[in-house]
């Protein structure tokens, strides 16, 4: 079963994370000692001895503090980036806690150079045993091997979503055997896993011990359930987890609060109601607005001859539309329609007659969108951020699709997170909303710059740009 070969795995990683950490160390001490480049006078202060017996504190202090850091819990579903972070804090403080071991031992002869040259060896070397651990597990789970068997207590939208990024991902060796619900009949399927019987089943099913996990997955209506079978599962010794059928009210990464012992979750968390995030960003908006002025200058002047020369009306196309807090603003862009139609309300199509052939052009190449720096540095809108909506598309679309309205609790953008991901234009309106309540509510400024880089590399020419 996977509990015995988790812990088998888990004694070899120790044995290996061990052996790195010395490997390091001596490596560290070899190239400060007896590269001719690196030595200096002080190199022969302390004998080798007493550098050799520092491992007698570091590696076990080290395999405490991989430990003390979840670093042997499985992570089959954990992006790598997470497991990187992991690494990195965990020896920054390792190497930090054994500097002031050494301080304390008042060892001041200590080499310093050596201890960061171990400290830099040391996180290379796990970095890259770790992800080749990782990939070669993932290897082999695509190939049906070590594998964890799941059993769904409850048929909701949460079992089939919770199935699908299953399916989507055989590197984290995930089988959902089937599923048990009240409400559903038996022999429903959902992507190849069938409602097999009713939850009460699950008092025989348990004592087999052939599964090795239970994911409760109970839809709202049965939660008075839920208690009686956390209650059975945790008798049975089976590892269990509940996956909350609320996706729709509670966001990806829910804020929770300790409100003396009662945990209170936060419907919404927004990171740029931070005020420092807030003004980093406004920072950055006012900086990139000015240098992408100064940059698409040339376009601009292009953009204004070309619409001057191939049709008549203004250079610049003015349109109210819906911002921050829900407050209208003027939004301004190339004019890229016929001026006897450009007052139309509709969204543009494909092959849409009202668009001029400069202004295919424009809207191809983004150019269009360039005098919104404008509205950046007035402060109607941000570098990245949901694209703003007319007021009639907002009334329309706030009682349609739920939490539509959260997109304007921040700033609207010259790009987003739904734009580079191709939902702009005439696509879904309800995929786009997902991307930018994501956006919303995982803001950093890495994010930003990433979306930024990705709008110059892969979304400045966009074929959805009708």
């Amino acid at each position: 079963m996977i509990k015995e070969n988790q812990q088998v795995f888990n004694r070899i990683h120790i044995l290996l994370d061990a052996v790195i950490v010395a490997g390091s160390y001596v490596l560290a001490w070899y190239i400060k000692f007896h590269v001719p480049f690196l030595i200096d006078d002080g190199a022969g202060v302390l004998s080798t001895s007493i550098y050799m017996s520092a491992l007698y504190l570091l590696v076990p202090g080290y395999v405490f503090l991989y430990t003390f850091f979840n670093m042997y819990t499985p992570k089959r579903a954990t992006r790598r980036k997470y497991e990187l972070i992991s690494i990195l804090q965990t020896n920054t403080i390792g190497i930090l806690l054994f500097m002031v071991v050494l301080f304390i031992l008042k060892q001041e002869h200590f080499s310093r150079q050596m201890l960061f040259i171990f400290y830099i060896l040391n996180t290379v070397i796990s970095t890259f045993a770790r992800m080749g651990l990782r990939s070669i597990l993932q290897y082999f789970r695509r190939r049906r091997f070590n594998l964890r068997y799941i059993l769904l207590v409850g048929y909701s939208r949460a079992a089939e979503e919770y199935i699908t990024r299953i399916n989507q991902n055989p590197q984290w060796g995930y089988v959902v055997r089937a599923i048990l619900d009240d409400r559903v009949p038996r022999g429903t399927m959902y992507k190849g896993v069938k409602v097999v019987g009713r939850i009460e089943n699950l008092i025989y099913i348990l004592p087999e011990n052939k599964l090795d996990e239970i994911a409760i997955t109970l839809s709202l209506s049965d939660y008075d359930q839920l208690e009686k079978i956390i209650d059975l599962c945790e008798k049975s010794g089976v590892h269990t987890k509940f996956i909350p059928d609320y996706n729709a009210l509670v966001p990806s990464r829910p804020y929770t609060e300790d409100l003396m012992g009662l945990p209170v979750i936060n419907i919404r968390y927004l990171p740029l109601t931070n005020t420092f995030n807030w003004l980093l960003k406004r920072l950055v908006d006012i900086i990139g607005a000015i240098v992408g002025i100064i940059i698409f200058s040339p376009f601009m002047l292009f953009a204004a001859i070309a619409i001057r020369m191939t049709s008549r009306g203004p250079i610049i196309f003015k349109q109210e539309r819906v911002g921050f807090q829900n407050k209208p603003f003027h939004i301004y862009k190339f004019r890229t329609m016929e001026m006897r139609k450009e007052s139309t309300s509709a969204w543009t199509v494909k092959n849409d007659p009202r668009v001029t052939k400069i202004g295919k052009f424009l809207r191809y190449t983004n150019i269009d969108e360039v005098p919104q720096f404008f509205n950046i540095l007035l402060g109607e809108m941000s570098l990245v951020g949901p694209r703003p909506e007319q007021s009639m598309f907002v009334e329309q679309f706030k009682e349609e699709i739920p939490r539509y309205m959260i997109k304007h609790l921040v700033r609207p953008g010259l790009t987003g997170w739904a734009q580079i991901n191709g939902y702009r234009g005439d696509t879904s309106i309800r995929r786009r909303i997902e991307y930018d309540i994501f956006y919303i509510e995982n803001w950093t400024m890495l994010f930003d710059i990433k979306i930024m880089l990705m709008t110059i590399f892969k979304g400045f020419f966009s074929q959805n740009a009708y």
